[in-house]
């Protein structure tokens, strides 16, 4: 009679923290961690920034960029308000208001549909547009805001080094601090500010002209005002 033999088997493990464990980043640009965001103050406007897929079209090509402006206008609602904007080719920044945090929750996710929508619709194609959730920045004091209106204003100039005066693919036609610049006659495409920060606040940190590039663009280091 043979003798038995005790055979022996792998333990698998389902608990403790594992390797590749976990929600799978999304593309190559994927940054922004799925974390649960901090509690929001409607007294603080946003930095919100979405990153396209890579391979996209120029999000600022004659074809995609109306409908882009169409969405983000239309995306302003009376609890959640697009203030600014810049459309960059790969990226878009916004500077957004919200009134509580499901009002925020539910704008952003009606912004990223419409948008996307606008832009599949515009390049006659299907699938992703953005790369990621979006990243968002809690502004807090004057010269936080002030500093994230000339980024989002001048944002080109950080990017490309060029382009004196306002960017069209942005919300600087309707910025009404410039000096000596005559507004559009068209609707504006962006929501008036109703945060004391973002409508007042920003401008005791010091005004703003069209010859300010964010820092570390390449006119701030050929010597442009900042």
């Amino acid at each position: 009679m043979a003798s038995s033999q005790q055979l022996s088997f792998g333990i698998c493990s389902w608990g403790g923290r594992r390797r590749g464990a976990g929600r799978r980043r999304v593309g190559q640009t994927a940054r922004v961690p799925h974390v649960r965001r901090a509690a929001h103050d409607a007294r603080h406007p946003l930095h919100v920034t979405l990153r396209a897929v890579a391979g996209l079209r120029s999000l600022r090509s004659g074809n995609v960029f109306p409908g882009v402006r169409g969405g983000l206008s239309a995306a302003s609602k009376g609890d959640f308000r697009v203030v600014h904007f810049s459309v960059q080719s790969n990226h878009i920044h916004l500077l957004i208001e919200a009134d509580t945090m499901p009002s925020l929750t539910r704008g952003m996710r009606g912004l990223t549909i419409r948008l996307a929508k606008a832009v599949n619709r515009a390049l006659r194609r299907h699938g992703r547009v953005w790369s990621d959730r979006f990243h968002a920045r809690v502004l807090k004091t004057p010269r936080e805001v002030r500093n994230a209106l000339v980024y989002v204003l001048m944002n080109l100039r950080k990017h490309a080094g060029v382009g004196r005066g306002i960017d069209p693919c942005s919300s600087g036609p309707w910025f009404v601090c410039w000096s000596s610049v005559r507004r559009p006659l068209e609707t504006a495409a962006v929501a008036r500010a109703r945060s004391w920060l973002l409508g007042i606040g920003w401008r005791r940190a010091g005004p703003i002209t069209v010859e300010h590039s964010p820092s570390g663009s390449p006119m701030c280091r050929r010597g442009t005002r900042r």
